[in-house]
């Protein structure tokens, strides 16, 4: 048993209600920092264990759990004579994959089908509403989070607790480290919760035993008379002991080993692999049905990372695994298929789209680039991407378009359209740079959808709608003029484009022969040169589109 769908209101970054199906075995969710993927996996482990952050969600409620928008909205209204708004509440409902008839009902966010299922909420608790009252009369500048509760109800109707719902999750982020005195708290609960009681109490025994053999010690009774001399009169008996502290002071006062090197000082590679092992190992994570995997990619080589995922597939393909990355390799090894974009709260699966079989296809890398930048410029090839780049830097200061987040990609095979797909799910800022290849009329019906009364406001197709002709003509085969090269040289000189190949040609016939044949080695030397260069209106309408 698993989760088929969540919605999440206004928990953290969610601003009223986000939705998710979710694939019942593996779900790899994708997206720029602050898109919400670690909130989705704390939503869910929050819904089913009653736990944030490693703590009971009860003892730790703070008004940054709420989505800032919505407490913000809530206030303002206050200060308002007319109506005031409710105040906000966080809600987390997870609809099972299976059906529970103890979980069944229309007790649900949509409370039309009956469909099992539990909803977790913390809100504003009406057994205060007169006492609140009197405080809002004076004034509420903060969310009054000691008139709010918790609780779990399932679709039926009936208050829950956490261990009445069917399934468990395991929440593994071997990324953050919490170190205390020598010894990593993660990891040392992680070992604890590995042994048996009947371990512990060897544990405890022996390390009672040691802090007995410090204060026999010769050496440490013969320095404790040298204190007891020196001290004053009125103190005796004054010396060194080792502190007994309380029955799990062991836990402290004992660090992990990795072949004789202390924990926290092996490398953070090894010890997100060591972590990550142990929680996957350990028998919570057998037990469960959800396995929530943050970042697994933290810290990790290329060979490590390689061995972790295989550990991941072969331990768990019998249950539902949720794993936030930013690595292509993760999505790539794990399968495109699982993946899930998350963008402006927005999402699409890549098995969803039209175009799934040519990104099931293409590396991960162009893809998971293209989701996780701020803005993209799409062009045609190598070439165009550093004539591009040059033009960016030349129109902003000197600065890359990646410095503020602009991702130039070459899409293989011209296959903007179905990038475009991906743009509209997602609604990420994108510019087409194209040739028009001689037929604009040709380029303007493939982009309808995106030019004149069905423009988008996040997709600017760049195309030059000049057609320029000539008689060259390169082996048997007509000239293109209107392409990259031909188009940068109608801009400028021959005499600039000689000095910056280092050539002498005499003609545009000879120096478009010579950048038809070396176009990347044409347009590395375009890039790297110190040459004040004009550019075509379409590229410069590419690298302005964002201003």
């Amino acid at each position: 048993m698993g989760i088929k769908e969540i919605t999440i209101r206004n928990f953290k970054c969610f601003n009223g209600d986000f939705h998710l199906t979710l694939h019942p075995s593996l779900n790899i969710l994708v997206g720029d920092n602050e898109s919400g993927k670690s909130t989705i996996l704390q939503a869910i482990h929050l819904a089913l264990s009653g736990y944030y952050c490693g703590n009971n969600i009860r003892k730790i409620l703070t008004p940054y759990l709420f989505n800032k928008k919505a407490v913000d909205d809530y206030l303002k209204s206050l200060q308002k004579s007319e109506s005031h708004l409710s105040p906000p509440e966080v809600i987390i409902q997870l609809v099972f994959n299976k059906e529970c008839p103890e979980f069944e009902g229309k007790n649900n966010l949509d409370k039309t089908n009956e469909i099992s299922g539990i909803t977790f909420k913390i809100a504003f608790d009406e057994k205060y509403k007169l006492e609140y009252r009197k405080l809002m009369e004076e004034g509420v500048y903060s969310l009054p989070l000691e008139y709010y509760s918790v609780s779990w109800t399932s679709f039926a109707g009936a208050k829950i607790t956490t261990y009445s719902i069917p399934f468990k999750s395991v929440f593994i982020d071997s990324s953050t480290y919490h170190y205390q005195n020598g010894s990593d708290v993660y990891i040392s609960r992680l070992v604890r919760d590995c042994l048996d009681e009947e371990d512990i109490m060897e544990i405890r025994r022996a390390h009672r035993l040691m802090i007995d053999e410090f204060s026999k010690n010769e050496i440490i009774s013969q320095i404790n008379d040298k204190i007891s001399k020196s001290s004053n009169a009125i103190v005796h008996e004054v010396g060194l002991k080792a502190n007994q502290g309380n029955i799990n002071a062991w836990e402290k006062d004992v660090a992990m080993h990795v072949k004789e090197i202390p924990f926290m000082f092996i490398g953070k590679g090894k010890q997100c692999v060591l972590k990550t092992e142990l929680a996957l190992n350990h028998e919570k994570a057998q037990k469960a049905a959800i396995i929530l995997i943050e970042e697994p990619e933290s810290h990790l080589s290329y060979s490590n990372l390689n061995i972790l995922i295989r550990a991941i597939q072969d331990k768990y393909d019998d249950k539902q695994i949720l794993i936030s990355t930013h690595s292509s390799f993760v999505a790539n090894k794990l399968g495109l298929n699982n993946l899930i974009l998350l963008r402006n709260h927005r999402t699409t699966k890549i098995k969803d789209l039209n175009a799934a079989s040519y990104f099931a296809v293409l590396p991960g890398y162009d893809t998971l680039r293209y989701i996780l930048c701020r803005k993209a410029i799409l062009v045609e090839g190598a070439s165009d991407e550093l004539v591009v780049q040059r033009a960016y830097r030349d129109n902003h200061d000197g600065k890359l378009p990646i410095e503020d987040g602009i991702d130039v990609i070459a899409v293989q095979g011209l296959s903007f359209l179905r990038y475009l797909e991906i743009a509209d799910k997602l609604h990420i800022k994108t510019a087409i740079v194209s040739d028009n290849d001689g037929d604009y009329e040709a380029v303007k019906r493939k982009y309808v959808d995106y030019l004149g009364d069905n423009k988008k406001e996040y997709v600017d197709i760049c195309i030059d709608s000049n057609i320029d002709t000539g008689d060259l003509k390169i082996g048997n085969k007509q000239f293109n003029y209107n392409t990259l090269e031909p188009k940068l040289l109608k801009e400028n000189s021959i005499q600039l484009f000689n000095d910056i190949f280092g050539k002498s040609y005499k003609n545009e016939e000879e120096l478009f022969n010579y950048m038809q044949k070396n176009k990347t080695e044409c347009a590395l030397k375009i890039f790297n040169s110190s040459q004040k260069i004009k550019y075509p209106n379409y590229i410069m309408k590419a690298v302005k589109s964002d201003e």
